[in-house]
């Protein structure tokens, strides 16, 4: 019996000591968070270049804000890409490794607070809501209505995201 008691506690331990590989998950969503809001910075700082370039030459390109907006739009659906690998590594942190007691120290947002994999879930799908619709507006940017037709499936794609959105901030806690 003492046998099958030790055996037990080691597989025990090392079943339970295996949730440590979520860590590879927590660096590496981390480290592209980062690299993704480097890009962003990066795009955004190549717009800023631009328009400087533009308005200290008194040039003025034809769709030139359009090329402006689409730029900064590109560079918000990079930083919520980025926010959606925070969100992701913190709550894997929390769920399967510790609860970060820095964070619950701080007295500023809870965003980073994670209690269950639903709730993970639930704040990454927001997120990732978000990613889509901002580059569902990049998109719609760069289009060419040519009819009436084209209009009104324009017209209904934004009462469809707007019907989502509502849906989807229906919790009750806004």
């Amino acid at each position: 019996m003492k046998l099958v008691e030790t055996i037990e506690q080691i597989f025990e331990g090392i079943l339970w000591n295996s949730r440590f590989f979520v860590l590879l998950a927590v660096i590496f969503s981390m480290l592209g968070g980062i690299a993704l809001f480097v890009v962003a910075s990066m795009d955004v700082s190549g717009v800023v270049g631009n328009v400087l370039n533009v308005y200290l030459n008194s040039l003025h390109p034809e769709h030139f804000h359009e090329e402006v907006v689409g730029g900064l739009i590109g560079a918000i659906d990079f930083y919520l890409m980025a926010i959606v690998m925070f969100i992701f590594g913190f709550g894997l942190y929390e769920l399967f490794i510790s609860d970060i007691d820095m964070a619950k120290q701080s007295t500023s947002s809870k965003i980073l607070e994670i209690h269950s994999l639903d709730e993970l879930k639930d704040k990454l799908a927001k997120v990732i809501v978000m990613v889509l619709i901002v580059s569902f507006f990049q998109r719609v940017l760069h289009t060419n209505y040519i009819g009436a037709l084209e209009m009104l499936y324009f017209a209904v794609s934004i009462l469809a995201l707007s019907v989502g959105l509502y849906f989807l901030h229906k919790d009750g806690t806004h």
